[in-house]
């Protein structure tokens, strides 16, 4: 029963991993520097990676914004969201699977009539912003310095092609490790309260429950990079602006580092021990990073090259996503809860009734018939309170 509950995450893993594959890979893949097929390996094997090792982090934020009690909640809300996120794939729109999973936790949090923690959720918004304008700064950063490497050590040009080659396939795997470690959050966090009590003993290592849940989700996300990312690598590769293989290292390593800042408990707790405030560990759009890397570049260039058109529709993609999870997620919610019956919060499940007290005055009491045996009891309790 919790697998079929747990399908819709999976689900969500597979629309993220169709989706979200291609701002790590789809710059290498459009300038053709990498094969699609080693670009899916390698990403595969290192949004798994990262899922297990460092996804608690920004899982935990996502709970506070809402603690989905009950797993017929938790199979709705990752449905809707999965679904927000396979359509706009459809239309070959690189939205966030990050605003996807928030708009339809909101969604719950209305149904069922728990408040939305508005400071977490400003939190969460405001890296939606800072995200895009973080990857253009990094960009930026990352260009000059491309710029002064390849000035002061002077490469043969065949040489040079196979250091890019081979740099687009580290920083991918980089990127895939950080994509997996940020965005497994949206595709497991509501999942989380029904993590198993139990340890997988690999011999070498050991994975706890809520590691188990991350792997069945990097697992899922491995599968939609193989089976359906190429679509939106060809979006991001070459719709919204033509990128050189150079040009593809800086916006991948500008995205990974972006989510890997993000994701960083270690990173995080660093800043605090320096007396600075801490690093807020949430899910953040890798899609949105990774269009701010390339906008970075193209407004550098002059940003006469950037596809404007494109633009505008995955910035619109970006406005409609939470609302239409959000949407989808009470309109489910009412379905599953009010025809199938299923629990969808704690305050769903029916509660024993309580036995009543009735007070009985003591005038009335002559009215009450009672058994013989019974009435002797009374007559008898009244003369030792008499006595006494």
């Amino acid at each position: 029963m919790i697998l079929f509950f747990l399908s819709s995450g999976l689900f969500l893993g597979w629309s993220l991993g169709a989706n979200d594959a291609a701002n790590v890979f789809g710059s290498a893949v459009g300038t053709k520097m990498v094969s699609f097929r080693k670009a899916a390996i390698i990403a595969s094997i290192f949004v798994i990676l990262g899922a297990v090792i460092q996804g608690a982090g920004a899982t935990h934020t996502l709970g506070k914004l809402g603690a989905v009690t009950a797993l017929g909640g938790s199979f709705t809300v990752a449905l809707a969201a999965a679904v927000t996120v396979y359509w706009m794939t459809k239309f070959k729109i690189p939205v966030s699977t990050s605003q996807a999973i928030v708009g339809a936790i909101i969604g719950w949090n209305f149904f069922v009539g728990s408040p939305t923690d508005i400071k977490v959720l400003g939190k969460i918004v405001s890296t939606w912003v800072m995200g895009p304008i973080l990857g253009a700064i990094f960009a930026i950063l990352l260009f000059y310095v491309q710029h002064l490497f390849f000035r002061v050590v002077k490469i043969h040009l065949l040489k040079q092609d196979a250091y890019i080659r081979f740099s687009l396939l580290l920083v991918g795997a980089f990127g895939s490790f950080s994509l997996g470690a940020n965005n497994i959050a949206n595709v497991m966090g509501v999942f989380v309260l029904a993590a198993p009590d139990s340890y997988l003993d690999f011999g070498l290592f050991k994975l706890n429950g809520v590691q188990q849940l991350f792997l069945l989700g990097g697992v899922a996300i491995a599968i939609g990079i193989f089976t359906y990312s190429k679509r939106v690598m060809d979006t991001v590769g070459n719709g919204l602006m033509q990128l050189s293989s150079k040009s593809a290292i800086i916006t991948v390593l500008a995205n990974s580092m972006v989510l890997f800042v993000f994701s960083s408990t270690s990173l995080s707790n660093f800043f605090v021990s320096i007396g600075l405030p801490p690093i807020p560990l949430v899910p953040v759009s890798s899609s949105q990073v990774i269009v701010g890397a390339i906008l970075g570049l193209g407004l550098l260039k002059g940003g006469y090259n950037i596809n404007y058109k494109m633009l505008g529709s995955i910035a619109a993609g970006w406005v409609a996503t939470p609302f239409i999870a959000g949407i989808l997620s009470f309109i489910a919610l009412f379905f599953i809860s009010n025809v199938f019956l299923i629990p969808v919060s704690s305050k769903s499940v029916v509660k024993k009734q309580q036995p009543k007290v009735i007070k009985i005055d003591s005038s009335q009491i002559k009215n009450i018939i009672v058994p013989k045996d019974t009435s002797d009891t009374l007559l008898k309790n009244k003369k030792l309170l008499n006595q006494n």
